[in-house]
């Protein structure tokens, strides 16, 4: 019995190795400059910055967005000015689109 639940043990880490492992080459080509970043997303993908903010005293967090095509961009650079993609995604709903849920203002 104990043998039964350690080989399954072992077999869900093996796939959740391999699964990190198979997806670092996608995320290889993610970061580079900030500068060579904000050319390709302006360039290539006809983003402009949306808005961002810091993140602790290590890191600015980003959001570049389209209007035009609806995709955006969210990156992370930090203080040696390495930029990294932390996510992407369409249908991007602008700050005029949004709707307030909270009861708050701001």
């Amino acid at each position: 019995m104990i043998e039964r639940i350690y080989t399954r043990r072992m077999f869900a880490l093996f796939l959740g190795c391999a699964a990190i492992l198979t997806s670092l080459p996608a995320y290889a080509d993610s970061c580079t400059t900030r500068d060579v970043m904000v050319e390709r997303l302006k360039g290539d993908y006809r983003e402009n910055l949306a808005g961002g903010g810091l993140h602790g005293e290590a890191a600015v967090v980003e959001v570049w967005a389209s209007p035009e095509t609806g995709t955006f961009t969210v990156i992370s650079t930090d203080t040696t000015g390495q930029s990294c993609i932390l996510a992407t995604g369409t249908d991007w709903q602008g700050q005029s689109t949004l709707t307030k849920v909270s009861g708050q203002t701001s």
